[in-house]
């Protein structure tokens, strides 16, 4: 089975970190209101990062370290996986989730959560 996590940029400028079989239908999904309920007031999201892993345990895992990550170096993940070109690679289709349509700068103010 594919598994991949992946980070969303949310529109109030926090990240989510989740893990899928399809990181770009999953965006949909997160997008559409019907995912996380910490998306859901958080939308528009942008795909701004995502990794393949071996198995699903093993995604599970990698998403637990991503979540543990500061705001700062998810941020840095998220831009050099966008100037890397790691998307083209990966085989990631086009749409919502283009790297050059997401600023992956500092949050908004008053955000709390990274």
């Amino acid at each position: 089975m594919r598994a991949y996590v992946y980070l969303l940029l949310c529109a109030d400028g926090t990240y989510y970190s989740g893990y899928a079989a399809d990181p770009e239908k999953r965006l949909k999904v997160h997008n559409s209101g019907k995912g996380a309920k910490y998306t859901r007031s958080r939308r528009p999201c942008r795909l701004v990062y995502t990794e393949r892993c071996e198995s699903k345990s093993s995604a599970l895992k990698r998403e637990c370290a991503l979540k543990r990550l500061t705001h700062e170096e998810k941020r840095a993940l998220a831009e050099s996986w966008c100037a890397s070109g790691e998307k083209a690679r990966a085989g990631a289709g086009a749409g919502t989730s283009t790297c050059a349509a997401v600023d992956v700068s500092a949050p908004r103010s008053g955000s709390r959560h990274m």
